[in-house]
């Protein structure tokens, strides 16, 4: 294996040096610079990523950024990112921002120190902050699960206002009219507003009444909140037959509280989710949900990226479809029942 100090001696430098330009650090002069990459070049030294970058100006690494999003929909992201990363011969660089600006502007720092070739930014709003970093830093980056109308940078998500539509569409297709609603964040501009607003529209269009009181906001998505946000939104509404929530992980929670409650599901009162993770399919009785295709996202994502990061410049809106997949959660009505 080469070493550095080999490295040294073939460009007539110090140790020192060498370390300082392969970690790309200051200290030296353009003409010693060139002299270092050429020998680390010629004699093949790669001990790491650095080197072989600032020859090639490429790392074969992809940046994604995550923030406080289920570890389910999370696993499932990255499935599909690395079924195609693996196939092209990139690398994965995970940050998890848990949605606190502070963090968020670290990692995206840290991942261009790092010399990434893109970024995937998963989920979280993208604020003015973030837009300007990333114009500023000007590599390719993709959006997954999300989007912003002030920039022209490419997204891959669903369409939450139709998915929420086609939810409660399905519910009423059901022959539920009394619909409860365990939201998400009433602040959330790219899952918690479209999704509200989507369950208000599909009862409008179906001439039922929007009820506020029928409706409980959540923070985060999580089974906590779907529990504490069902016991009190039937508590509150017992006519409640049927309940909405946007999240599977939320629809869990709401699934426990009904049990602790002793109310029987779906037999007393039906319950649906979003996503499709896997939470739905081992909950008891399973889930009836409304099915983003995650792992296809997170594919879709990385290729766009990939296109990018040869030379692609565009933008694209890639809008996947969703669908409702059945299973024991929700139960068909009798007009008849009161």
């Amino acid at each position: 294996m080469i070493t550095i100090r080999e490295v040294a001696e073939r460009a007539q430098t110090s140790i020192a040096t060498v370390s300082r330009v392969l970690n790309n650090l200051d200290g030296y002069s353009e003409q010693t610079k060139v002299k270092v990459l050429k020998a680390a070049e010629e004699l093949g030294y790669e001990s790491n990523a650095i080197a072989r970058s600032m020859i090639i100006k490429k790392t074969n690494t992809i940046g994604v950024v995550f923030p406080n999003i289920s570890s389910m929909i999370t696993y499932e992201f990255l499935n599909g990112i690395e079924d195609v990363t693996y196939k092209n011969d990139f690398s994965v660089i995970v940050s998890y921002t848990y949605s606190q600006p502070e963090r968020m502007m670290k990692a995206l720092r840290t991942l261009y120190e790092k010399r990434v070739d893109g970024i995937i930014f998963t989920s979280d709003e993208v604020t003015d902050d973030y837009l300007n970093y990333l114009e500023k830093i000007d590599i390719p980056v993709v959006f997954l699960s999300t989007k912003s109308e002030k920039s022209t940078i490419p997204y891959v998500k669903v369409n939450d206002f139709a998915a929420a539509f086609d939810a409660v569409d399905y519910l009423i297709k059901n022959e539920h009219t009394n619909i409860g609603l365990i939201a998400g964040n009433p602040d959330d501009t790219i899952a918690g507003i479209p999704r509200i607003e989507g369950y208000k529209a599909a009862l409008k269009k179906a001439g039922l009444p929007v009820r506020e009181e029928f409706i409980r906001y959540g923070y985060d998505f999580s089974f906590n909140d779907g529990k504490s946000r069902f016991e009190d939104l039937i508590n509150e509404n017992p006519d409640i037959t049927a309940v909405f929530a946007v999240s599977d992980e939320m629809a869990s929670g709401a699934i426990t509280a009904a049990h602790q409650m002793g109310i029987d599901i779906p037999g007393q009162i039906s319950i649906m989710g979003y996503d499709n993770t896997m939470i739905s399919e081992v909950a008891y009785p399973a889930l009836t949900t409304l099915a983003q295709p995650l792992r296809k996202m997170g594919s879709e994502a990385v290729k766009l990226l990939i296109k990018m990061i040869k030379g692609d410049q565009f933008k694209e809106e890639v809008v996947l479809d969703h669908s409702v997949i059945e299973r024991q959660s929700v139960k068909k009505r009798n007009k008849s029942e009161s």
